[in-house]
């Protein structure tokens, strides 16, 4: 089978809406995180990779006072940034930037959030650093990377082949290497966050994980999620996966089954991210 895709090459703003539903489902552990910081009083934060905005307006939210910048390589999901803050009435302002190249032409802050991003660019260390260069002395960075695979389904779900979702997390970490190696100057590392982050020249490098826990039967939000996700799992692994596990996932993609994504009422949503911190001097 040919591999060789660019998987890199992801157009975000037609992901809007799956992006927006990840973030909203995600975001206990947003707030968790954010606890984790209460002591801290930033007068400018910077959400690197913001997306829709979600995180941004929950970071708004938690630290009134300060001036929140999201920052994103497209116009139209800093549009839907922007929006989101009108509506709940929190204070965000947007930068366009491409990440990492365009970093250097943002401001200075006192924290720095950043979400599943750093894995998208080759030389994930030299994008820790240049993040860290956006600390002013004593701020914080916050990057999220890792954790476990998003857990909806039981073991046994009536049909098909029990164990889909450990199979799909082997397809995950296929094409997800296969990615890792497409990109422009890729370099392989050791994946010690903390680690990379001291030798970003951060101190105080430390790992936190939250729990994620939607338990059945899932709200509309939650379960939209899933089902996109279920989508993006049927179109991008397919070549990673066996015809029994594709027929698997077509049923449960079936708005007319009862057994299906749509209609289950055991569909729940489990996972856990990992949040890591550290500091600059100063």
């Amino acid at each position: 089978m040919n591999h060789q895709h660019q998987h890199h090459d992801i157009d975000w703003a037609a992901m809007a809406d799956a992006l927006e539903l990840e973030g909203a489902a995600f975001s206990p552990y947003v707030a968790q995180a954010l606890d984790q910081l209460g002591q801290l009083t930033p007068q400018r934060i910077l959400d690197i990779g913001s997306g829709p905005g979600v995180a941004a307006c929950q970071l708004a939210e938690k630290f009134g006072d300060a001036e929140v910048i999201a920052v994103d390589g497209s116009s139209e999901l800093l549009e839907r940034a922007v929006k989101r803050a009108a509506r709940l009435g929190v204070r965000v302002t947007t930068r366009q930037a491409e990440f990492p190249e365009g970093l250097k032409n943002l401001p200075a802050a006192d924290l720095v959030w950043s979400a599943q991003v750093v894995h998208h660019v080759g030389d994930q260390l030299g994008a820790l650093k240049d993040l860290a260069a956006l600390l002013r002395p004593g701020g914080t960075l916050a990057i999220v990377e890792g954790g476990l695979p998003v857990r909806s389904l039981p073991r046994d779900i009536g049909f098909g082949k029990p164990g889909l979702q450990y199979r799909l997390d082997v397809a995950t970490n296929e094409r997800f290497d296969l990615m890792r190696a497409e990109l422009p100057g890729s370099v392989a590392v050791v994946e010690d966050w903390p680690a990379m982050l001291r030798a970003a020249g951060l101190v105080d490098a430390h790992s936190r994980t939250f729990l994620v826990d939607h338990a059945a039967p899932l709200a509309d939000g939650p379960r939209q999620f899933i089902r996109r996700t279920v989508e993006r799992q049927r179109a991008g692994l397919a070549e990673f996966l066996d015809p029994d596990d594709l027929a698997t996932l077509d049923r449960l993609l079936d708005p007319a089954d009862p057994a299906g994504i749509d209609r289950r009422s055991d569909l729940f949503l489990l996972t856990a991210k990992t949040v890591h911190f550290a500091r600059r001097e100063g």
